[in-house]
C-alpha cells in the first residue's frame, strides 16, 4: 500500500511533463500570413507553421515602464537567478486578473522562472529597481535593471500580423504533429514582445 503514494506522484509528474511537451512558445518573426495559418521565422532560422482559430484573438504589444507598476497589480515576471543568489527580471509585463499566480518553469532562457504575481513594493535605485512579488503561497523580491524589457498586450487585428514583425506564439501539439495557436501577440510601432 505504500507505493500508492509513490505511484501516484510519478504519474502526476508524467502527466504535468507530457502536458508541458504538448504546449509549445515560439519566438521569431512572421515569415507568412494566409488567413489561416501563420508561418513563424524562429531565432534559429528554421520555420514553424501554426494554425489560427478563426476565433482566436490577436494581440499587439505596447509599451509598459516601471512608472506605471503599482502595489496590486498583477504582473509576470520572467526571472533568472544571478551568480550572486539575486534573482534579476528579464522581462515585466501586466497580465489578466483572471491569471494563475505561482511560480513555474519557464522558456524564455535556460534556467528561467515565470512569476505571476501582485506587487507588493517597489523601491527605487540608480541602477534597478527591486519588486517585492506577492503570489499567494510565498514571496520574492526581484531586481529589475533599467534595461529589462516591459512591455503590455493590447487588442489587435489580423492585418497587424505583417511579415516581417516579430511575433510570440503560445501553441498545443494536435496529435498529427502539427500546432495550433492558443495566443497571439505581435510587435508594433518598435515594441516586440518577450516573454
Amino acid at each position: 500500500m505504500r507505493l500508492i503514494p509513490v505511484l501516484v506522484a510519478l504519474t502526476v509528474t508524467a502527466a504535468s511533463q507530457f502536458a508541458q511537451a504538448q504546449n509549445l512558445n515560439w519566438r521569431g518573426s512572421i515569415a507568412g500570413y494566409d488567413g489561416k495559418s501563420l508561418t513563424v521565422l524562429l531565432r534559429d532560422g528554421t520555420q514553424v507553421v501554426v494554425a489560427l482559430p478563426e476565433a482566436l484573438p490577436v494581440a499587439v504589444t505596447q509599451r509598459f515602464s516601471m512608472q506605471e507598476v503599482r502595489p496590486g497589480m498583477l504582473l509576470g515576471v520572467t526571472t533568472v537567478r544571478r551568480a550572486d543568489g539575486a534573482t534579476v527580471a528579464i522581462d515585466v509585463r501586466p497580465i489578466p486578473a483572471s491569471a494563475a499566480q505561482g511560480l513555474s518553469p519557464h522558456d524564455l532562457q535556460p534556467q528561467s522562472t515565470m512569476t505571476n504575481a501582485v506587487v507588493e513594493a517597489t523601491v527605487a535605485s540608480s541602477d534597478a529597481h527591486e519588486m517585492t512579488l506577492n503570489y499567494k503561497t510565498g514571496s520574492v523580491k526581484v531586481l529589475v535593471p533599467h534595461d529589462t524589457p516591459m512591455s503590455r498586450a493590447a487588442p489587435g487585428e489580423r492585418s497587424d500580423l505583417k511579415p516581417g514583425a516579430a511575433v510570440f506564439v503560445a501553441s498545443r501539439r494536435n496529435d498529427n504533429g502539427s500546432f495550433t495557436a492558443v495566443r497571439v501577440q505581435v510587435g508594433k510601432d518598435g515594441v516586440h514582445p518577450t516573454q
